[in-house]
């Protein structure tokens, strides 16, 4: 396999050093008589220690006065809070913004709303509310090696004597059978519960083949999702295509030319530019993340391909209309049980949130704070907890009441360590799973290894 070519094309993960396109910024139009900001409050986020926690708001119509401070409000008692009472003061950068509240108190409940103030007045968002907990700093993941091993290598066996070549994604069939993209041999690899590793199709050689698992070739294959009724979807990134995998073992392009491109359209009608995550509604349709396009696509079981959300500019932007939102290399995508879709926005180092209605809003992060690294994957449990895989190094959990728990690793510190929190070492995380009995794994393809983490009681 020529792997010199496959890694020059190929997203890896190293951090791109890149300006971010402010085309969010404030701005000033005099030609209109004054208001004051309308704006949305971002829900909120609280940390372990649950002593501070992450807000913030967009503005969601066009001003007509500059906005001169931002930042969100709180109070314990006053379940309408201003400006008044404890606040942040941000300095303008975007439409969009987070803020991050300090000393709050455990088991205590608050009221909080996002601000913006111009020369007419102070527009206020919606109240949230929110209730400390526990400090649960003490509550992280053990980390060990499920399969694989340090050499990069193409050989099918059990646990650490098999091997994998950059492991990017994974995703869990309705049987329990662990399915990976293995991206440098350019196949897609089966792992049993009990850790047996065997090969579905590819060869470890790039290609462009339909047709048969035997004969079927891929390129740097991303990602995979499976469906209801057993049917494999990959991102094959290189190819910039999306593949279906029957239960028949029968290979087919769902959509994509073949070429890097954006064109919306039906099969290969259609265009990408380097799809990563994939993932699936209830209805069957499929979501791409189109990291090369700053897009999430739409993709029926018809193979009819449509833009979902995002405009194509590399930018930090939500909008209440999901086309004029902007993203920075999506790169993973994760839906919930309401079928919000969470987007995994590696540049803009943020969650992003996509509303059945098409509000594109921060669920945490910024580019500014980074507080979780840049992520490349998202999963959800069957509770309704949030997975974030951060390819600096860091595993994440949000759990269904909202704390952020660094589960395990250390930021921009690549290793290889088993162990728990931050004894435990990745390199490069890429993909991450849940199974039904509340387990992780984690594609740590700079490790070339399957990583199982046993998750804390809560």
């Amino acid at each position: 396999m020529n792997k010199n070519l496959t890694n020059s094309i190929l997203f890896t993960a190293a951090l791109f050093t890149m300006s971010l396109t402010q085309t969010g910024c404030v701005k000033s139009n005099d030609a209109t008589p004054g208001v004051v900001p309308v704006i949305s409050t971002i829900d909120v986020v609280k940390d372990a220690a649950d002593t501070s926690a992450h807000s913030g708001g967009f503005i969601t119509e066009a001003l007509t006065y500059a906005v001169s401070t931002y930042g969100v409000c709180w109070s314990t008692t006053n379940s309408t809070p201003t400006t008044a009472d404890s606040k942040t003061a941000d300095t303008v950068n975007y439409l969009t913004y987070t803020s991050k509240m300090k000393g709050l108190k455990v088991n205590t409940k608050y009221y909080v709303r996002a601000y913006a103030t111009n020369s007419v007045g102070t527009g206020y968002g919606k109240v949230v509310e929110f209730t400390t907990g526990a400090d649960l700093t003490s509550k992280v993941g053990t980390v060990s090696t499920f399969v694989g091993n340090s050499s990069a290598g193409f050989i099918d066996g059990d646990g650490t004597a098999a091997s994998f070549y950059s492991p990017q994604g994974i995703t869990i069939g309705s049987t329990g059978t662990i399915y990976i993209a293995d991206a440098f041999n350019s196949a897609i690899r089966t792992v049993t519960t009990g850790g047996t590793v065997n090969t579905l199709t590819g060869n470890g050689a790039i290609g462009y083949v339909d047709g048969s698992l035997a004969n079927a070739r891929f390129y740097a294959p991303q990602s995979l999702v499976t469906d209801a009724t057993g049917n494999i979807y990959v991102a094959d990134f290189s190819n910039n295509v999306i593949r279906k995998i029957t239960p028949a073992g029968v290979v087919s392009t769902l959509a994509g030319s073949g070429s890097a491109g954006y064109d919306d359209g039906t099969g290969t009608a259609a265009s990408f530019n380097n799809p990563r995550g994939l993932v699936i509604d209830g209805s069957g349709n499929l979501y791409v993340a189109d990291r090369g396009n700053n897009l999430v696509r739409k993709v029926t079981a018809a193979g009819v391909v449509t833009t979902f959300a995002g405009n194509r500019t590399a930018a930090w932007v939500d909008n209440t209309t999901a086309t004029t939102a902007s993203f920075n290399k999506p790169s993973g995508l994760a839906i919930d049980a309401s079928g919000n879709i969470y987007v995994a926005d590696a540049l803009n180092y943020s969650i992003r949130k996509i509303t059945s209605a098409g509000v594109v809003s921060t669920y945490l992060g910024d580019p500014k704070h980074q507080v979780i690294g840049s992520p490349s994957a998202l999963t959800f449990d069957a509770k309704g907890n949030l997975f974030i895989a951060d390819q600096t190094g860091r595993i994440f959990e949000i759990t269904t009441d909202k704390v952020l728990l660094p589960l395990a690793g250390l930021s921009a510190t690549a290793g290889f360590a088993e162990g728990s929190g931050k004894n435990a070492l990745f390199a490069s995380p890429q993909g991450v799973a849940a199974d039904a009995s509340g387990n992780l794994y984690i594609a740590d393809s700079g490790n070339n290894r399957i990583r199982k983490i046993v998750l804390p009681s809560l």
